[in-house]
């Protein structure tokens, strides 16, 4: 009898928690969020033979699945060269279904057979990384740059455990994303780190006309009174310790 107690409680407490708290918990992201796939990868050959690839056969097969891709070389020559890709996708549904569909196109195969059977025994890339990311839910969906961009600006900020990552994140949602909209440090995207190779992190991205105007950009942000409270808010204290910082170009059939 005590055990048939114990199990309609634990059906009722359950039942209640489907109908109230995850209810009200879907109405408050009533925008789906879209996930960021970013690749990085570092070269070890020809530059422009994986481009023609990006360019003429990978990208083509995304975006016969909708999926639009950002293209970006790095803004300034480091010993390594690198391309970053940004694929976007509406949900995490999608970047599955996606991934399956990829390879099981025989239009898409045919076409890359020449460069992976090319560089096989000659690579063109050592590897690459990949960053599976969700948007924020300040900026759900990625604001498109306009077309008078030249610089884009990566960050990866990492954070030292998991509660400090969701603090910086609620930073960026509740303040400081705000004060880059007033200082001219523009928005393209900001995701939460689901799968990577530095985790707790998040990474966004920025975009500028110039170098002088992202520089700019962040100076103001640097001397704003708004920015001197947040850092010293002991809600945000050691959120975002280790911070990595690429300033890119974007590629000619970049799609952003």
């Amino acid at each position: 009898m005590k055990l048939r107690t114990f199990f309609l409680l634990y059906f009722m407490l359950f039942t209640t928690a489907a109908f109230t708290g995850f209810a009200s918990e879907k109405e408050t992201k009533s925008v789906k969020k879209q996930i960021y796939e970013w690749r990085i990868y570092t070269l070890t050959g020809d530059g422009a033979s994986l481009d023609a690839f990006f360019k003429e056969t990978l990208i083509p097969a995304y975006n016969r699945c909708k999926i639009s891709v950002g293209t970006f070389s790095l803004y300034k020559k480091e010993e390594k060269e690198q391309r970053y890709l940004l694929f976007v996708y509406p949900d995490l549904q999608t970047y599955y279904k996606v991934k399956q569909t990829i390879w099981n196109d025989k239009n898409f195969l045919k076409a890359a057979r020449p460069f992976f059977e090319a560089t096989a025994p000659n690579p063109v890339y050592s590897d690459y990384v990949t960053y599976l990311c969700e948007a924020f839910d300040k900026i759900p969906v990625m604001r498109m740059p306009d077309k008078s961009r030249t610089l884009f600006e990566f960050r990866l900020y990492h954070s030292p455990n998991e509660d400090a990552n969701l603090r910086k994140i609620k930073m960026f949602n509740s303040e400081e994303i705000d004060l880059f909209d007033k200082v001219g440090v523009n928005s393209v995207c900001y995701g939460e780190i689901l799968a990577g190779t530095q985790m707790p992190a998040l990474i966004y991205l920025t975009c500028y006309k110039d170098e002088a105007t992202r520089n700019s950009a962040w100076d103001a942000f640097g001397k704003h009174p708004d920015w001197e409270r947040m850092r010293n808010d002991p809600q945000y204290k050691n959120t975002a310790t280790n911070n990595t910082i690429k300033l890119l170009s974007p590629m000619p059939y970049s799609q952003f």
